[in-house]
């Protein structure tokens, strides 16, 4: 996938399913993707849409705020900049974002 050109549209259908986040060679964790949304564009009209998404790690491994690899079955290897948003108010998590805009 082309995160360049990538749109909400393209992550929808992901919501629900597992990403691996590798963390160091030959380790990794699995985190779930539970949420993109599309956000407001703020001054000049920008190049697409803006839009975030929303994973859910594990509690026992905490990511560092940075560009992480992350792989899924079908859209394969992706360097997303996460940032880590809390536990959220359900009490799970952490709760990792990231933004495109």
């Amino acid at each position: 996938m082309d995160l360049s050109t990538a749109c909400h549209a393209d992550f929808a259908p992901w919501v629900g399913t597992e990403f691996r986040v590798t963390t160091q060679p030959g380790s990794t964790i699995a985190m779930e993707l539970v949420e993109t949304a599309p956000l407001t564009a703020s001054g000049n009209l920008p190049r697409r849409q803006p839009f975030s998404l929303v994973f859910r790690g594990p509690k026992d491994r905490l990511l560092d705020q940075r560009i992480h690899t992350l792989e899924h079955n079908r859209l394969g290897r992706l360097g997303l900049f996460l940032v880590p948003i809390g536990p959220g108010a359900d009490g799970n998590g952490p709760y990792y974002q990231a933004i495109f805009n």
